[in-house]
């Protein structure tokens, strides 16, 4: 006798096509590069953001939402730096095209689970332009410059957790031992940290985005090299989770996140320590910039690749289950 059972998800899809005539569910394809678009989105703008503060742009528009008093666009007066910083907050809006395109795919899929991280993704960036508000306004402080940076690095870790588990059907069973799992998101709790003494080295340094920007206060050398500890901290930790993930035999799933991470983390290191004895030239920083969110996405893939994916569940009818060939 032919079984004839579907998975749980095709017949929940089939429910709703027969619920809703019109339905036509989006293909998991469709959900995958939508999000990764949405992941490179959030992580570009990151990049060109950077790059205002680092050309001296970040009151190219000096008022907010306006550009300039009595006027959206920036003015001739405004020259190159208003046209640099109204570029980048077009870009934002691009961003929201790709984050509502995100939502929508993903509501019209069969992928409830994602749904959360979508709108996620979403709410952030009205949150992220009210923040960037706040920042113009205060005349670019230092403190709100960190937390718009900030804020940007957890959009990025939400984008890319959306793009890893719409590439598999659900999220399963830990792969680890559960002290593995525990070093995990300690390294994460660490990468946050690097994350948070870094803007400090940045509201410390000579790239505060307009030349008359406040700064923190505190000696750059001495915040400099806080940030280091925690990073010599962050790769001996990276590497700690190697060791224990050959020897628990964890799956190669793991050990290459981690392998990669601790790759990133190093080139990242290089970066940051050539970038402080050549003067922070701009590229070096702007680099360094790049690297910071390569590292979040790296770590927001560490912690995804612990679980597995969701083994689909076939549903038979009991007269099948027990029928015995004749």
């Amino acid at each position: 006798m032919t079984n004839d059972a579907a998975p749980i998800r095709e017949a929940s899809r089939s429910d709703r096509a027969a619920t809703y005539p019109g339905y036509v569910p989006v293909s998991p394809v469709v959900v995958r590069r939508v999000a990764l678009a949405n992941a490179v989105a959030n992580g570009l703008i990151v990049v060109t953001g950077g790059a205002v503060r680092l050309t001296g742009s970040g009151l190219g528009c000096p008022t907010w939402p306006e550009c300039t008093d009595g006027s959206i666009t920036p003015t001739a007066e405004l020259a190159g730096h208003g046209l640099i910083e109204f570029g980048n907050r077009l870009l934002t809006f691009v961003l929201a095209v790709v984050a509502i395109a995100t939502v929508v795919v993903v509501w019209r899929s069969t992928r409830r689970e994602l749904r959360k991280w979508a709108v996620g993704s979403f709410l952030g960036i009205p949150a992220q332009a009210l923040l960037g508000g706040v920042t113009v306004l205060t005349g670019l402080n230092p403190w709100t410059v960190a937390a718009h940076f900030l804020v940007s690095m957890v959009l990025v870790a939400v984008a890319t957790t959306l793009w890893l588990r719409s590439r598999e059907p659900g999220v399963g069973g830990l792969l680890v031992r559960r002290p593995v799992a525990h070093l995990v998101t300690g390294i994460a709790v660490t990468v946050a940290a690097v994350q948070v003494f870094g803007t400090v080295v940045t509201g410390s340094g000579p790239h505060s985005g307009d030349p008359g920007a406040g700064r923190t206060g505190f000696d750059p050398e001495l915040v400099s090299q806080l940030h280091a500890d925690v990073v010599f901290l962050l790769i001996g930790l990276t590497v700690a989770l190697l060791v224990a993930l050959h020897a628990t035999d964890s799956p190669g799933r793991v050990r290459r996140a981690a392998r990669d991470l601790l790759m990133v983390e190093l080139a990242q290191g290089v970066i940051g320590y050539v970038q402080y004895f050549t003067g922070l030239p701009i590229v070096l920083v702007l680099l360094h910039m790049a690297g910071a969110v390569l590292i979040t996405a790296y770590t927001a893939r560490l912690a995804w690749s612990v679980r597995g994916p969701r083994t689909e569940v076939e549903v038979q009818p009991p007269a099948e289950a027990f029928a015995t060939t004749r």
